[in-house]
């Protein structure tokens, strides 16, 4: 694939998202879902009037920031309502989230291609990403779940981009700390995210001191030295042809400590000053009390509390999403319903539902994938020591086990925090951990297209086909179109989807 047409590619990606995204944003004319909460925010951002969320404050001044920019341009004015505080259109607060999320998929795909230099593995994480539901849905409202997930990703991006550009690298250093301080900054959650490189970076240093014990003094002098060749393994390779995985002990202690542990806590405290000029009557500390005492009186994650509260071990699978928006009309050509209870049970002929679900097929295939780049890992880690009764590593890591490893634990970081949890949450918190596994399935399918078996080929091109089709048969209930009962049934294939 030449460059030219990869950044056809890369275009048309992002010009599907923001079609998705963009095309009627302004349709329901009302608050939708924790639009309630958060639309309301962004308006005392504006107006400066005191309040309490329980979560920090970016997400926020992002939907403020495009209420105030909104309100400033000729069109999209109409139609308007007064439920955030003063007459505003759903345009005003929801454009910013829909421009955002659009870069969602471009970002994933060029994770992908700074993971391996390939550019099918590329498109295809973007594409899967931008064929996502719970994507689409969280772009389109006035919500946050979006900011923590684009903040993240540019995270990994800009450290992914340190590591390939020697002559930039403290730069995107440090821009990769902005962007994980920005995450925290939207939602605490934000720092499983940055945890994962930690992870990253840690396992490089100490799989080079366990494959070359008799040089640890020098490993360990390299490691808090400024030293850009003091990767052991890669003394003999042309480090040019490396992958930026491959370039992690190029990183000293004192840089990471400094770009993504100095600069994110830095970013993050900065972030709360406006939030507290507007809020007094918390400084900075009592404020995080606050708000760790109000998750704490959630209460417990079961449907007594809230009907969609849904542990983390049903997210994966898809076992229960959550509807944000669900109206009914007698017919399509009746204005469309923003306010007030749906017509009584059965009397609906038309359904207007928006649901937060995740394609389906997209995401059963993608936790799939996790596991079998799991499996991946551990089978030349067991074997011997079943075989042998030993542990034995390689001295180098291949290209593809560099890969799973940074799916498979940014994966896992973002979700097994979770376990612990015991107030009700709900799918969208998957959505930090499930950007990983899109990477999974788009690596998996890539294998598979270029394979010499025509029976893998044919998996590659099957999986494809199945994550399109499901996407467009789902679309109806992403973008809220109006579905006849019938068809409404069709796509809810399980009770606990309702």
């Amino acid at each position: 694939m030449t460059k030219n047409w990869y950044r056809i590619g890369l275009m048309g990606i992002f010009l599907l998202s923001l079609t998705l995204r963009f095309w009627g944003l302004d349709r329901f004319n009302t608050l939708v879902f924790d639009e309630v909460y958060y639309a309301k925010f962004g308006h005392n951002y504006l107006t400066h009037t005191p309040f309490f969320d329980g979560h920090p404050p970016l997400g926020k001044y992002m939907i403020a920031l495009g209420m105030w920019l909104g309100s400033h341009v000729p069109f999209w004015q109409e139609p308007v309502n007064g439920l955030t505080g003063s007459l505003r259109s759903p345009w005003s607060y929801r454009w910013m989230n829909a421009l955002s999320g659009s870069f969602i998929p471009i970002i994933i795909a060029n994770i992908a291609y700074q993971l391996s230099y390939r550019r099918s593995f590329s498109l295809l994480a973007g594409l899967f990403t931008a064929l996502d539901g719970i994507l689409i849905v969280e772009s389109r409202y006035a919500l946050i779940n979006i900011y923590i997930v684009l903040f993240a990703l540019s995270g990994h991006l800009l450290f992914l981009l340190a590591l390939a550009k020697q002559q930039k690298r403290q730069l995107y250093l440090v821009l990769a700390g902005i962007a994980f301080g920005a995450s925290c900054a939207t939602k605490w959650n934000g720092l499983f995210s940055l945890f994962g490189i930690y992870v990253i970076w840690s396992f490089s240093w100490i799989y080079q001191l366990l494959t070359h014990r008799n040089q640890t003094k020098d490993i360990i002098k390299n490691l808090f030295t400024f030293n850009i060749n003091n990767s052991f393994n890669q003394q003999s390779i042309n480090l040019s042809h490396l992958l930026p995985l491959q370039k992690l002990t190029q990183i000293n202690f004192w840089q990471f400590i400094l770009s993504l542990g100095i600069v994110p806590v830095a970013v993050y405290s900065i972030l709360w000053i406006p939030h507290l000029q507007i809020n007094p009557k918390y400084g900075f500390i009592a404020v995080h009390k606050e708000i760790l005492e109000f998750h704490e009186k959630l209460g417990g994650n079961s449907p007594t509390v809230h009907p969609y509260c849904a542990a983390w071990y049903k997210w994966p699978l898809l076992t229960r999403p959550m509807a944000y928006y669900y109206q009914t009309t007698q017919s399509i050509t009746d204005p469309l319903p923003v306010l007030g209870p749906p017509l009584p049970r059965g009397t609906g002929k038309v359904i207007y539902d928006v649901h937060a679900i995740g394609n389906p097929f997209l995401w059963w295939f993608a936790f799939a994938s996790i596991l079998f780049l799991l499996g991946m890992l551990l089978t030349p880690i067991v074997i011997p020591v079943i075989k042998q009764r030993r542990l034995s590593l390689p001295e180098n890591i291949s290209t593809d086990s560099w890969i799973a490893l940074f799916l498979v634990v940014n994966y896992a970081v973002n979700l097994l925090p979770w376990v612990k949890v015991t107030r009700c949450v709900f799918i969208y918190h998957y959505m930090t951990s499930v950007v990983f596994a899109f990477l999974a399935i788009a690596w998996f399918v890539d294998q598979c297209l270029h394979s010499y078996h025509r029976s893998l080929r044919a998996i590659g091109i099957s999986i494809s086909f199945l994550i399109i089709a499901a996407f467009v048969f789902w679309m109806p209930i992403y973008l809220g179109l109006p579905l006849s009962p019938e068809g409404y049934r069709l796509r809810m294939w399980f009770n606990s989807w309702i």
